[in-house]
């Protein structure tokens, strides 16, 4: 009767440390988000900096939701994304002054909403969501991409990017392989 019991006690104490493990794990498997500040400053002061890869969204955004849900939450594009980029979720309706690269960019109201300059300068200027932008570690424009994305077409985006593919093969030579 104690053996059974003892069984029992340790079966429930290895499943609860395999839940434990599995929570760990899914933590693991999100992006890293952190500012513009921050990844300017890591890009700046790393020996070996990333790229820079920033999800403009707003909050009112359905597509930006689903984005966040259906792409970003996959274990596979998050794995990629740490590995090769400083990720930056950066909402383009957010009221607080953003200091970066000597210019000071601010909300400016309007309407019932209004925008952030640094959106704009982002997004020349087109005001879409989501759109996601590629920069290099010098914080150059490598290219915005707008629209929602699919995990598999966006790791394929994200790839031609991440991996330098861009520096010597067009986007339409490289679709095609």
């Amino acid at each position: 009767m104690r053996r059974v019991l003892y069984f029992r006690s340790m079966r429930n104490t290895l499943l609860a440390f395999a839940f434990l493990f599995s929570l760990i794990g899914r933590a693991q498997e999100k992006i890293q988000w952190m500012s513009i500040e921050q990844a300017h400053e890591l890009a700046q002061t790393e020996e070996n900096p990333k790229k820079i890869f920033i999800d403009v969204y707003t909050d009112w955004c359905g597509w930006c939701k689903r984005m966040d849900k259906a792409t970003f939450q996959q274990p596979e594009v998050a794995d990629y994304m740490n590995k090769h980029f400083y990720n930056v979720k950066f909402n383009a309706e957010q009221k607080e002054d953003i200091t970066i690269l000597n210019n000071t960019f601010k909300f400016v109201a309007q309407g019932q909403r209004g925008y952030h300059e640094l959106a704009a300068a982002l997004l020349n200027g087109k005001m879409s969501y989501p759109t996601v932008i590629f920069m290099n570690d010098k914080f150059e424009m490598l290219s915005p991409v707008p629209g929602y994305q699919e995990p598999v077409q966006f790791l394929k985006i994200a790839n031609f990017f991440g991996s330098d593919v861009y520096r010597n093969t067009s986007w339409e030579e490289y679709v095609k392989q």
